[in-house]
């Protein structure tokens, strides 16, 4: 898609001009220009009273995918750090860089990020790419993907991935709208095909019940967004930290409507199951709000965490932020005891990965004890307080 003007027909009455919310459009002597910084958002084409400009599809030169190089990893800053997502994507990374003779590089938004560069000392990534701009400060979407977009569009890498967080789903559409390609969300495989090149984006599909794969042929980057705690992230080895590069954007790439009043830590912030190494999930099958009060206290003892299936977070039981499956966390914890939770393929989608899988549910057919390593097949108002007791035995509290 691109920007069309009719220069026989636009009168230059500036009025696209002013209402352009990027600065993209300018009046050079008796002609309009369009610049990079356009987002094809339509707000010019509304305002012009000689229907002089329009958004129109634009044939791609199938040669284009050419003039791109490299793999960038986005560097999503979670509390002054990097978010533990980002180093699960260099160990893909680095593998898809080599396969394509490519660098495996980072690229982060935001303002006051010199540490990143320290952080990822030893890790196979050549060089990070900071952005960085006062109006950068509080993580707005639309100011970080204007801003990403322009450096995209400057350093053309062919693949950008970022892990399918809370903000990585929400800034990597916008981002691949400006850079005009596509987004593959949620994936859980990525490779390079030998034969052509393309990146092979693999994400389940139908509620899960089959893995699509998915290929952009003709526009760059390939992007895609990756779930936490699928790939594995490499060894840090020794080395001096990757080269730096900061880049600055214009003050426009940056305009954006919204204004951060206040910050206010809410439950995603304060918790993150996907970091736990025990969980206790429930599920349907615990009959009400009242369930999740023993399983804390078994968690408490299993020092672990508690989490819960769709149907569970549906029925209001607990928040989304303890959701375990294709709709919630994708979590990998050494010990993940299940209870009451029927095991449909969806909620499967995100624990089977766990180290030690244990199943406690009254229903022998149900498919949980399919991926369960010990299945205990009862009440589990009965189960779950033998359960602690022996737990607190162990540990000399009783």
């Amino acid at each position: 898609m691109t920007l069309h003007i009719d220069h026989d027909v636009c009168i230059m009455c500036s009025r696209c001009v002013e209402e352009c919310p990027y600065g993209a459009l300018t009046e050079e002597g008796e002609r309009l220009r369009v610049n990079e910084l356009c987002t094809l958002c339509g707000a010019c084409v509304e305002v012009c009273p000689v229907n002089a400009i329009e958004v129109v599809e634009e044939p791609r030169d199938a040669t284009e995918p050419a003039d791109h190089s490299g793999v960038w990893v986005y560097g999503e800053v979670e509390r002054g750090a990097l978010h533990p997502v980002v180093f699960e994507l260099l160990g893909i990374g680095a593998d898809l860089a080599e396969a394509r003779d490519g660098a495996l590089e980072v690229v982060a938004a935001g303002s006051g990020l010199d540490a990143l560069a320290r952080e990822l000392s030893g890790y196979p990534v050549e060089a990070v790419h900071l952005v960085e701009h006062p109006a950068l400060v509080e993580y707005r979407d639309g100011a970080y993907a204007a801003a990403l977009a322009h450096l995209v569009r400057r350093r053309r890498p062919e693949i950008l991935l970022a892990g399918a967080t809370a903000r990585g789903r929400s800034l990597m559409p916008r981002l691949a709208v400006l850079c005009r390609t596509g987004l593959t969300a949620d994936c859980t495989g990525l490779k390079i095909d030998p034969q052509t090149g393309h990146l092979l984006q693999t994400r389940p599909a139908f509620g899960g019940n089959v893995m699509a794969t998915i290929v952009t042929r003709r526009h760059r980057p390939q992007m895609a967004t990756v779930r936490a705690r699928v790939m594995t992230p490499p060894p840090a080895g020794e080395g001096p930290p990757p080269r730096l590069h900061r880049w600055s954007v214009p003050e426009a790439a940056v305009a954006d409507p919204t204004e951060v009043a206040r910050r206010a830590p809410g439950q995603e912030e304060r918790l993150n199951i996907a970091e736990a190494d025990v969980l206790v999930a429930g599920g349907r099958g615990l009959g009400g709000p009242e369930g999740f009060d023993l399983l804390q206290e078994l968690a408490d003892a299993l020092g672990g965490e508690v989490a819960a299936s769709r149907a569970a977070v549906d029925a209001g039981w607990i928040p989304y932020s303890r959701q375990v499956g294709q709709t919630g966390r994708t979590v990998q914890p050494d010990l993940y005891v299940a209870v009451g939770i029927s095991g449909a393929v969806q909620h499967r989608a995100g624990m089977q990965s766990s180290g030690t899988v244990v199943a406690v549910n009254s229903d022998p057919e149900a498919p949980i004890f399919q991926v369960a390593d010990y299945g205990i097949m009862g009440d589990y108002r009965q189960v779950v307080p033998a359960l602690i007791s022996e737990l607190r035995k162990g540990a000399g509290d009783e």
